[in-house]
């Protein structure tokens, strides 16, 4: 049974509907930008990458994009991944079981997709805290195109004040990743 780390308060949706990083518009683009490992969260995202040709070496994703189910083209494009983490996330939050696959596909030597049942909006922001230095983390910006954070100092800290902000259990939520 997973057990809810973090969960938004309706108070800080506003704040978290501001872009990470720079929005991109061209997968090629955004390729040519971004450092190693990639991390992609969002199903329509990971299908733009990997139709660039670049199969992220973590993907998180829900089967949904603004809370529809995706087409089965992109549903099929989980298939691309060398190994599949089924975790279980609610809508708002963020789960143990979502922070320890994501924790465990960055460690993992080929390329790991994270099926989540539920929601996979806010694992953006663990994909930061966790993923080493020079990594990017791409996520979808509904309706503008991809956002690209590149890991380093100023974005970890960015996301960790996020994560802080909710009603969270920060400490053991940088215990799961570290």
């Amino acid at each position: 049974m997973s057990t809810i780390l973090a969960k938004l308060p309706t108070g800080m949706r506003a704040e978290l509907k501001e872009p990470l990083g720079a929005v991109y518009t061209d997968a090629d683009a955004l390729l040519a930008d971004a450092g190693e490992p990639l991390v992609a969260v969002g199903d329509i995202v990971t299908y733009h990458l990997l139709e660039a040709g670049r199969r992220p070496d973590v993907a998180v994703v829900d089967g949904k994009t603004k809370r529809e189910r995706v087409e089965r083209e992109v549903l099929g494009a989980i298939e691309a991944f060398d190994d599949r983490i089924d975790v279980a996330n609610p809508q708002s939050t963020i789960t143990d079981d979502l922070l320890e696959a994501l924790a465990s596909a960055l460690e993992a030597p080929g390329s790991t997709v994270v099926v989540v049942d539920g929601e996979e909006d806010l694992a953006s922001l663990p994909a930061v805290v966790g993923a080493p230095d020079d990594a990017s983390v791409v996520y979808g910006q509904p309706d503008e195109g991809m956002v690209l954070v590149p890991v380093e100092e100023e974005s970890r800290v960015r996301c960790r004040e996020l994560i802080e902000g909710m009603q969270s259990d920060y400490d053991r939520i940088a215990a799961i990743l570290s």
